[in-house]
């Protein structure tokens, strides 16, 4: 346990006070085609107090967003209540009509869902959104409310509410789009409000806010807030108490002290383990599996690095009509080095630059300025024949190991192709190559038949990187090779990585938003914002001693290790 975690005081919540939500006993099933119930949820008992944080918490498939969605209601399609009692205030709720459910969610319980981009209409204005809920309600009329709205959208941490509700969903930033749903949440005065990932798709500092907001308002207004995350280390910072569930039953309960800790359950134990803004050190490759040390990496012999930006610029131009300068400035004089065998990190917010830069270094854009050498040549002007040999030197690991694989290619074929294309081996040694890089990244052999949506997400991303080092390529960049993973299994993906640099002697330039993942893995850092390079050293000179504001933004939004004052909510003073 981190010593922020240990000066936290105990949250003064009154153990007498009705439960806001109060759940016993609940099972959840869902039917398939074959007419099977599969129990998604068995015997879930919850309780959260007014003013009270409660986080459940769990891996993906867990049921955290199911005991929340059938506490309200919103099973999706062929899911049932199939047993157990929910209470909203005393009120046992458990049977009420769809009809009579629609005067309870927004009224007395609101929800803020994990995605803004499909939760708001997209051709409505936010205002009129958030004024709806009290139109609905009857608790104003529809120009009152509008009014209303304008305020609400204040109070939900909108900047300049009264443009912005006059806006559009798509004119507004994620951590906006956010904060229009945590607005429409609180609209009626619900006394319970439940965060579903309400930040899981926001960059750290988007999401230190957002949380901040919610926390405001628990203690302000004396509000019961459910969150539900995946992400221990943002548990340990808002919640109270702490709820565990796994293949949807409750394995361990207690206070965030008592659960982070004294974690009695094995699978706590693995998600407090496998989260990496609980974690210290930076990995090290040891026998099959990576562990965790102090120390910063040894630093590199002096040659000539595998790929080094000098002074790179690249502008876009705006469309016609657009109005301020005629080009929009991306990458702003970026120069950087990347030394053989190292991991070089570039973070930053969205819209920092780092994706734009990441392209310019896999000649995927022409830079508009500056140069771009790779294995000590210079490869700005390279075309044709010249960039293809080169690009068999880089290969690239995307985001979404769902959106990179071609779904009618078998396994084998995904990490053949890359040896197909540049005519590599016979198919005899194709086959044989394939087999070691399955073994490579630790994935059976007869996953090599399978199609790629036979797989989970963790192992598409092995299949992923196993297609990367098919050409054994002097560099690979991972741009944000974890962010869509759960946190155990973004954990072996991180072991997995730097095993193989360990092993091949590997080259990574590490795309990331997330300065808890790039502390595990990092030699050096380069801190983008606003397309221009802030500040960049060792790994340990950036995360520990930053000197630029930004750079130390970036650290103290790391979750996990936030210094809270927990004062009393106000319905318990």
């Amino acid at each position: 346990m981190t010593q922020v975690q240990e000066d936290r005081a105990p949250a003064r919540v009154d153990a007498d006070a009705t439960p806001v939500l109060e759940v016993e006993g609940l099972e959840v099933g869902y039917r398939t085609r074959d007419g099977q119930v599969y129990r998604a949820v068995r015997g879930v008992d919850l309780r959260v107090r007014p003013g009270e944080v409660v986080a459940l918490v769990g891996e993906s498939g867990s049921g955290k967003s199911t005991t929340a969605h059938a506490a309200l209601h919103l099973l999706a399609r062929g899911g049932s209540v199939t047993g157990g009692r929910i209470r909203l205030g005393g009120r046992d709720v458990s049977d009420l009509t769809e009809r009579e459910w629609q005067a309870v969610r927004g009224r007395e319980v609101g929800l803020v869902p994990q995605d803004p981009t499909v939760s708001l209409n997209p051709v409505q204005r936010v205002g009129d959104q958030v004024a709806e809920v009290l139109v609905i309600h009857g608790l104003a009329r529809r120009r009152e409310a509008r009014r209303r709205a304008v305020t609400l959208l204040e109070q939900a941490g909108v900047p300049d509410p009264a443009a912005r509700a006059r806006q559009y969903p798509h004119q507004l930033s994620g951590g906006l789009r956010q904060r229009v749903l945590i607005a429409v949440a609180i609209a009626a005065g619900p006394r319970l409000v439940v965060a579903d990932e309400p930040t899981s798709a926001l960059d750290v500092t988007v999401q230190r806010r957002i949380l901040d907001h919610l926390e405001t308002l628990v203690r302000d207004r004396g509000t019961a807030l459910l969150l539900i995350t995946h992400d221990l280390g943002v548990a340990a910072d808002r919640a109270d108490r702490i709820v565990v569930l796994e293949h949807g039953v409750v394995v361990e309960e207690g206070t965030a002290d008592e659960v982070l800790g004294a974690p009695r359950h094995p699978y706590t134990r693995q998600l407090i383990a496998a989260a990496p803004s609980l974690a210290d050190g930076r990995l090290v490759a040891s026998g099959p599996t990576a562990t965790a040390t102090g120390a910063p990496a040894a630093p590199a012999a002096e040659v000539a690095p595998v790929l080094e930006l000098v002074d790179v610029r690249k502008e876009f131009p705006r469309p016609r009509g657009a109005a301020g300068a005629r080009s929009l400035v991306a990458v702003d004089g970026v120069s950087l080095r990347v030394d053989r065998g190292t991991t070089y990190a570039l973070v930053g917010e969205s819209g920092s630059g780092k994706s734009t830069t990441a392209r310019l270094a896999l000649h995927l854009e022409q830079p508009t300025a500056g140069r771009v050498r790779f294995r000590g040549e210079d490869v700005t002007g390279a075309r044709g024949e010249t960039l293809r040999r080169l690009r068999r030197g880089f290969q690239v690991v995307y985001q979404s190991p769902y959106a990179s694989l071609d779904p009618r290619f078998t396994v084998a074929e995904v990490i053949a192709e890359p040896l197909r294309a540049y005519g590599v081996g016979t198919r005899v040694e194709r086959a044989e190559r394939v087999r070691e890089l399955l073994a490579d990244v630790a994935l059976p052999a007869d996953a090599a038949r399978r199609s790629p949506r036979e797989l989970s997400g963790g192992q598409r991303q092995r299949v992923a990187i196993a297609r990367a080092l098919a050409l054994r390529p002097d560099l690979v960049v991972l741009d944000e090779p974890v962010s869509a993973l759960d946190v155990s299994v973004q954990a072996q993906i991180l072991d997995l990585l730097v095993r193989l640099q360990a092993e091949h002697g590997l080259t990574y330039l590490f795309i990331s938003h997330d300065l808890a993942v790039v502390r595990r893995v990092a030699d050096h850092v380069g801190v983008l914002h606003d397309g221009r390079l802030v500040e960049q050293g060792t790994a340990e000179a950036i995360l520990l001693d930053p000197r630029e504001d930004y750079t130390r933004e970036l650290v103290a939004a790391i979750p996990g290790r936030r210094p809270r004052p927990r004062t009393a909510p106000a319905a318990a003073r």
